[in-house]
């Protein structure tokens, strides 16, 4: 055989091995699961509350093992965070390699007192949040339209305070917002109106606006960009609204009826900056097993 068909043999077969070798490359390169952590989902830590009153190390640690980046806080009292300083808090934190972007905190809409926020904002400073957020209503509060009025001019007071901390002040929704008080929508009719969108943003929580039969696209159409915050919650069965807190019909995201492609494709006009996932509770009572599949459901299928 000549030297020259030797070589151009050799070649094709080169050249072959070479387009396999890229193929095969490319496969496992789009077959490969992407880190979790890349994605920056985040986690309210009211849906493990139980675990962290019991080992808040050990619950962290669980967290950060199936992949999430961010937390959103729950329990905040006496200037401390689950029972920690700020720093300590922070610090076994960012050694699971998560970061703090949240915490809900109670400002009620009764008796709240500027030097509560200031107090508030000072301590939140500390930990190094993002986002402070009002996450509930008392129901006396709820009895007026007025009584929304009032809520609205102290959150945007509060708001003010936060912001000199380089905190964003927040809303987090129930379904109780969206039923008619007096003829009017608390949520449309007071909240969107009054509160200022440079102060207090919302936190839309998808589980129970969609229980109140609200459309979360649509609002986002309708209120462009004040929507920076989503609580990511799923659930197993469609209903006719209602406007009280309660059942036990939550689902982990993607394991339900809401349309979370849908809405999610329409972050950008919601002005949304992060998801956080949260289950009120869990049939089974195994929250860290509903976790795991909110946060496979949403890396493997919904955010790609």
């Amino acid at each position: 055989m000549s030297t020259t068909q030797s070589r151009r043999n050799f070649l094709k077969v080169s050249a072959t091995g070479a387009l396999g070798a890229l193929v095969l490359s490319q496969y496992a390169f789009k077959s490969a699961p992407a880190d979790p952590k890349t994605f920056g989902i985040g986690l309210q830590l009211y849906t493990i509350r139980d675990a962290m009153m019991k080992d808040v190390p050990g619950s962290l640690k669980k967290v950060a093992d199936l992949g999430y980046k961010k937390l959103e806080l729950a329990s905040y009292a006496n200037g401390k965070f689950y029972g920690y300083e700020p720093a300590e808090f922070k610090k076994l934190v960012n050694d699971l390699g998560m970061e703090i972007l949240s915490s809900h905190t109670q400002v009620e809409a009764l008796g709240i007192t500027l030097d509560n926020a200031k107090k508030m904002a000072e301590d939140h400073a500390k930990i190094g949040v993002k986002y402070c957020i009002q996450p509930w209503v008392v129901e006396e509060a709820r009895t007026t339209i007025d009584s929304y009025k009032k809520m609205a001019a102290e959150w945007n007071k509060v708001g003010g305070i936060m912001k000199e901390h380089k905190i964003q002040f927040g809303y987090h929704n129930h379904n109780f917002e969206f039923d008619t008080v007096e003829g009017k929508i608390p949520y449309y009719d007071v909240f969107m109106v009054e509160l200022d969108k440079d102060l207090v943003t919302m936190e839309l929580d998808l589980f129970w606006a969609t229980k109140a039969g609200q459309n979360p696209v649509e609002m986002f159409k309708k209120y462009p960009g004040r929507f920076q915050l989503f609580h990511v919650k799923d659930m197993f069965t469609k209903e006719a609204p209602f406007y009280k807190p309660s059942g036990n019909d939550f689902a982990p995201v993607g394991a339900g009826v809401i349309n979370f492609k849908e809405i999610l494709a329409a972050r950008s006009i919601a002005g949304n900056k992060y998801l956080i996932v949260e289950q009120d509770s869990t049939k089974d009572g195994k929250p860290f097993d509903a976790l795991k599949i909110s946060i496979t459901n949403l890396t493997t299928k919904l955010l790609v």
